[in-house]
């Protein structure tokens, strides 16, 4: 005589149940009906022989003997489960290395909770991180050096990038230097730009076509000492003010400006298994 044979709904309802011991909250975690899993557990407990739950009108425990075949069964069936999951991944091609640029320590910060939420869900997958400029992202992108990145959406979308959900959104920012007239403002109008010089981070565009381009910098560090030495303001993101605290600058809010949204983008037509779980995975972190 051959052992019995456990179907996977009926494994999976054994464990559920044996979670929530409570017949309504499992049909509801299973999307079936409570007579579905009633059934089910009375299925099972003919074919074992046994009873494995003890249930009144007020509760549900398991048996002894409920609580030995979970004991003994979870274990098997998680181990089952990965090595489905595995054989999935390897066939939407998920495994390998995912390379992820970003652009600033916000989006490093950002970064570091959605590789984390990323590698939890899939820990086969090596995730190589590189820093950029602004300017650097999509010649990087389409070079192939970085398969998608974290930074600042472009306020011109370009064809051959493809975004994905804005992940943050925030206001802008003036740099100015502290011995600059605008420095004690309380905020700014965008209007008022095209009175002063304003430069310019290299990748990015100024928020208003009035305004008069001054420099234009390579890098963050660059673009806030000119700042800082008075040759311009500089339009930022309001995470500035956290993240890059100099005693040469203060910052100041710009009124009427559109937001900075930030998000993955990635090469159009190369959004992979690999590009798309990531994306999944930054979305989840960010609710």
């Amino acid at each position: 005589m051959g052992w019995p044979v456990i179907e996977r709904y009926e494994v999976e309802t054994l464990l559920a149940l044996a979670e929530e011991l409570h017949f309504g909250r499992t049909a509801e975690r299973l999307r079936v009906s409570t007579a579905r899993v009633s059934q089910t557990v009375s299925k099972l407990e003919r074919r074992v022989g046994v009873p494995l739950f003890d249930r009144t009108s007020r509760r549900v425990e398991l048996t002894p003997v409920g609580r030995q075949l979970v004991r003994e069964l979870r274990p098997a069936w998680e181990d089952v489960a990965t090595a489905v999951r595995h054989a999935i991944d390897a066939g939407r091609g998920v495994t390998g290395v995912l390379r992820v640029g970003f652009v600033g320590p916000a989006a490093a910060q950002l970064l570091v909770g959605a590789t984390a939420e990323f590698q939890r869900r899939i820990p086969d997958c090596e995730v190589r991180i590189r820093e950029a400029q602004p300017a650097e992202i999509p010649d990087r992108l389409r070079a192939g050096d970085i398969d998608l990145a974290l930074c600042a959406f472009p306020d011109e979308p370009a064809p051959d990038l493809d975004r994905g959900a804005v992940l943050v959104s925030e206001a802008r920012v003036l740099a100015v230097a502290v011995s600059h007239p605008w420095a004690g403002r309380t905020s700014i109008p965008v209007s008022e730009l095209e009175r002063v010089t304003v430069i310019r981070l290299a990748g990015t565009v100024i928020p208003t076509a009035t305004a008069q381009s001054g420099p234009v910098a390579t890098t963050m560090q660059e673009a806030l000492t000119l700042a800082g030495t008075g040759q311009g303001v500089l339009v930022l993101g309001a995470h500035a003010r956290r993240y890059h605290a100099r005693p040469d600058v203060t910052y100041v809010p710009l009124r009427d400006a559109p937001t900075v949204t930030w998000g993955l983008m990635w090469p159009a037509g190369r959004d992979t298994a690999r590009v798309r779980a990531f994306a999944a995975a930054a979305e989840s972190f960010m609710q």
